[in-house]
């Protein structure tokens, strides 16, 4: 049984198919993942009970083996888990999108004017993502897994990563909120589609991988 109490960020280390679930009624379990099951489904006013069920249904139906449990990885495996499974996806994922959703705009938009917008998102998701990868890469990741880590400077790095992480989140929920929930119209083209198809997809990699850095690398270093 899932006890409500539970923080949505600790439900998901434990059974990361209960992402899935939550990413698609819009509970953070990423920058709010102190929050319990209860209190989350209070602030986007979904029902507890209907949630609970949802995701015991995800969980007792999950396929395929559950992959390696990130808490037990040291900093340098988790830092390299984290660089080839979210950052190198989004090189490739961020600027395909940013192409199809340009494309998709300039085709449609005078008939729907929110794939404009969505447009405009999704330029300002890259800007921010890319230069963030970067600088994690380049400057957070090192001084994690040096030999001798500067506490002080490792709490700044993850105190300024946690900050970019909220305009992360938000941005996502504006994507979302501007696709309706990636829902596509009955005549959307083949494009249309695709784009929509690839912003979930790419919604879901961000918020796991935000998840790992805030609820399982942060910790290690900053006390919660």
């Amino acid at each position: 049984m899932i006890d409500p109490e539970k923080s949505v960020a600790s439900l998901v280390l434990e059974r990361s198919e209960c992402a899935s679930v939550l990413q698609r009624h819009r509970i953070d379990y990423c920058c709010r993942g102190e929050l319990s099951l209860r209190a989350a489904c209070e602030r986007v006013g979904m029902d507890l009970a209907a949630l609970t069920a949802e995701l015991e249904r995800a969980i007792a139906e999950r396929r395929g083996p559950a992959g390696p449990d990130p808490r037990a990885l040291s900093p340098s495996e988790l830092v390299e888990y984290i660089v080839e499974r979210h950052h190198e996806y989004l090189r490739e994922a961020l600027p395909f999108v940013q192409a199809l959703a340009a494309k998709v705009s300039r085709v449609h938009g005078d008939s729907e004017p929110r794939l404009r917008a969505l447009d405009g998102e999704v330029q300002s998701l890259a800007s921010t993502l890319l230069p963030h990868l970067d600088e994690e890469e380049s400057t957070l990741f090192p001084a994690l897994t040096a030999q001798a880590v500067d506490a002080g400077a490792a709490r700044r790095e993850l105190g300024k990563m946690k900050e970019e992480h909220l305009a992360v989140g938000d941005l996502l929920a504006r994507i979302r909120t501007t696709t309706e929930d990636f829902r596509t119209p009955e005549w959307a083209c083949n494009s249309y589609r695709t784009l929509f198809a690839e912003l979930e997809q790419l919604e879901g990699d961000v918020l796991r991988h935000v998840h790992l850095e805030n609820h399982v690398l942060m910790p290690r270093f900053v006390a919660a």
